[in-house]
């Protein structure tokens, strides 16, 4: 690996005006040196795109038109990333200063390692850290049986693992990230490197994880099974606990950011 790899970064918007520049503006403020930033809006019609044209002469490739929805976003995105290590951050989480050189850091450390992961903020709507994500180091068997831990806002991994077992399944809206690191994690070493925090996830009315999040752990265990999982697993148990304690989970989230 290069002194400096390059390193890719997509972002999927659709109408996320209200963030979307604050994002950009993060990922575009790394000091990073060799970083190629690409941004794929669906066809926004909230003002979007005049934020995007504000900063295209910095993006490697943008676009704006109808797709498919996020994961095609992200597809289309990497379909044109020419770096060696990529990550995704959606248009209303932001990176933390020097999240990219840290990540590349510790990759270049560890060549024996094909993803990595650090810490991640909950934030509001106005940017206001309201709580931590629970990261922590998980593995192939802990994914499967449904021990995820890791915030995709701080994820970055190897391009070329990306080209042996991707792309995102577009048949999964909410778990495609969660898919994305069990193939992963079958053919490599996916690191937690702790203490390093590196992004914020922004917690608001309409981000997916409140709007949609009972759609999650279904598409866990469809990806589960198609895996040959059993029905009678730990991450069975999980998602039995997780209904019963979904009601609490929504009201503490959305009332963290009230």
């Amino acid at each position: 690996m290069a002194e400096f790899p390059l390193v890719t970064v997509v972002t999927p918007s659709f109408n996320q005006e209200k963030y979307l520049e604050a994002t950009m503006l993060s990922v575009l403020g790394q000091d990073y040196p060799r970083l190629e930033y690409i941004v794929v809006d669906g066809g926004s019609t909230d003002g979007s795109v005049e934020t995007i044209r504000r900063y295209q002469d910095r993006l490697a490739w943008w676009v704006s038109e109808p797709d498919q929805g996020q994961t095609a976003a992200i597809n289309k995105g990497f379909a044109h990333a020419s770096g060696e290590i990529l990550a995704w951050l959606n248009s209303d989480d932001t990176y933390l200063p020097g999240a990219v050189s840290e990540a590349v850091d510790f990759l270049r450390s560890h060549p024996e390692v094909g993803m990595v992961y650090g810490d991640a903020n909950f934030i509001d709507a106005n940017g206001q850290v309201i709580g931590a994500f629970n990261a922590q180091q998980t593995s192939y068997r802990r994914l499967r049986r449904g021990g995820v831990y890791i915030p995709q806002q701080a994820a970055f991994w190897r391009a070329d693992l990306w080209r042996e077992v991707g792309p995102l399944d577009p048949d999964y809206y909410f778990a495609m990230d969660y898919d994305l690191w069990v193939r992963l994690a079958q053919v490599t070493e996916i690191r937690y490197y702790a203490g390093h925090t590196w992004a914020n996830f922004r917690l608001h009315d309409d981000a997916k994880t409140i709007v949609d999040d009972e759609r999650c752990w279904p598409e866990m265990l469809r990806i589960h099974r198609r895996d040959g999982g059993s029905w009678f697993s730990w991450i069975y148990i999980r998602y039995f606990i997780r209904r019963l304690l979904a009601p609490l989970i929504n009201w503490r989230r959305r009332s963290m950011f009230r």
